[in-house]
Order: structure tokens, then sequence, then C-alpha cells
């Protein structure tokens, strides 16, 4: 199991390719997965491996 990580997402997706780590919809796609559990606000407790981290940040 991959360790925890608390990201702050960005306000908005900066459209680049693949998605940055700090992507909005990389952290939504994440929570979608199991892999990781909003705090409020644009906070998220990630506790991903770096397979399932990869796939959501795909185009």
């Amino acid at each position: 199991m991959a360790a925890v990580r608390t990201v702050r997402t960005k306000k908005r997706c900066c459209k680049s390719g693949p998605r940055c780590k700090r992507c909005p919809v990389v952290a939504k796609r994440l929570v979608k997965q199991g892999h990781a559990v909003p705090l409020g606000g644009r906070t998220f407790e990630v506790r991903a491996p770096k397979r399932a981290v990869k796939l959501a940040r795909k185009r």
C-alpha cells in the first residue's frame, strides 16, 4: 500500500497531457476508484499506488 499524502488541488485543470498530479480531475478520479478521500474544500487524502495515479492522469 502507498503512503498517505495530503494534496491540495489547483482551482482549475491546466489542460496539459498527461494531467498534473494536483489537477482536480485527477483527485476526483482517485476518489471514484477508492484511492482518495476528500477532506473538504480542495484538499484530498491520497493513498494510491503509482499505477492508479498514472491511470487517473491519462487523457
